[in-house]
């Protein structure tokens, strides 16, 4: 029963979801192109990042996502280029992403600068739908359910910097097409994109000269779901050692560790807790673990903004 149970809430979550689709990451400061192409080449360096979540971990079916992420500056200072891609699999679901990132950085003077961005690829979608169990025969929403689909799309970003902070917003999927039941003539299974709204902020200041203080902000908006807000203060110790925590609306309340060595390699981890359910039962709680690389180039170890913009 309590297999049957979870099988039927993530295929209603993976077959005709119409709230908030994309994946949540804890460490969204570092992983700010995988929603906004606007951030490819900002650091200056070429940037390699590998983030793995496991969500809900307990629960059967549970929500785990993958990231790898590349993007370096072109053509000196005014434009950059990335490549993310994301693995998601959720109940029966699996869905693998790859998009292209391009970026043009306005600079307005010696510390501040506007980048545009854009971004270009596809989604696709494997589901494993004869691993389902129907509570009833003639479950018409299994039995002729489409085991493989796929979407184009495109996004768009912006993002401010200078030395003090950073403001960025992205609308990363515009087209919102549907997902279509290829063997349902009548197309009355199938489940629709929806557009989600970014918008990230964050700081850096002094506490004293070993300690320094970086709060951010990820606010998430999309038709069908309540807007969603995290709040992250880091503490960073001697410019290695990072601790702080997370707040999420409505969710989730967490921690925060990363270690950078030899000042371009960076480690991550983080566990969130869903406070939405009480109990540790189906709920043992998120991690997350996150490495960063920093390519320097030959000659040139400064770089544009902040490293930890």
């Amino acid at each position: 029963m309590k297999k049957l149970f979870t099988s039927a809430i993530l295929a209603i979550i993976a077959l005709s979801g119409v709230a908030q689709q994309d994946a949540m990451f804890t460490h969204y400061a570092f992983n700010t192109m995988s929603v906004n192409p606007a951030y490819a080449g900002n650091r200056g360096m070429m940037t390699t990042t590998l983030l793995h979540r496991s969500q809900w971990v307990g629960f059967e079916g549970a929500p785990m996502t993958q990231t790898l992420t590349l993007n370096a500056p072109i053509f000196g200072e005014h434009m950059g280029i990335g490549v993310s891609l994301r693995n998601d699999n959720i109940g029966p679901e699996n869905a693998f992403t790859g998009n292209l990132d391009l970026a043009y950085r306005l600079k307005i003077n010696k510390k501040n600068r506007l980048a545009f961005g854009i971004k270009g690829g596809a989604t696709l979608y494997n589901r494993s739908i004869t691993g389902l169990s129907a509570a009833e025969t003639g479950d018409y929403a299994i039995e002729n359910a489409s085991t493989f689909d796929y979407l184009i799309d495109f996004g768009v970003g912006l993002l401010y910097t200078n030395d003090k902070f950073y403001v960025g917003a992205s609308v990363p999927r515009l087209l919102a097409e549907n997902l279509t039941n290829r063997n349902d003539a009548s197309d009355a299974l199938a489940a629709k994109e929806v557009q989600h709204y970014y918008f990230t902020a964050g700081t850096a200041f002094n506490l004293s000269k070993q300690v320094e203080l970086k709060p951010s902000t990820f606010v998430k908006a999309t038709i069908g779901a309540p807007v969603e807000l995290d709040l992250t203060a880091m503490f960073v110790m001697n410019k290695k050692l990072e601790l702080g925590a997370m707040w999420r609306t409505s969710d989730a309340i967490g921690i925060l560790a990363g270690y950078t060595f030899k000042e371009n390699f960076r480690v991550g981890y983080s566990f969130d807790w869903s406070y939405g359910n009480k109990t540790f039962t189906y709920n043992y709680g998120s991690h997350e673990v996150m490495l960063r690389y920093d390519l320097f180039y030959k000659g040139k170890k400064d770089i544009i903004s902040p490293r930890y913009f």
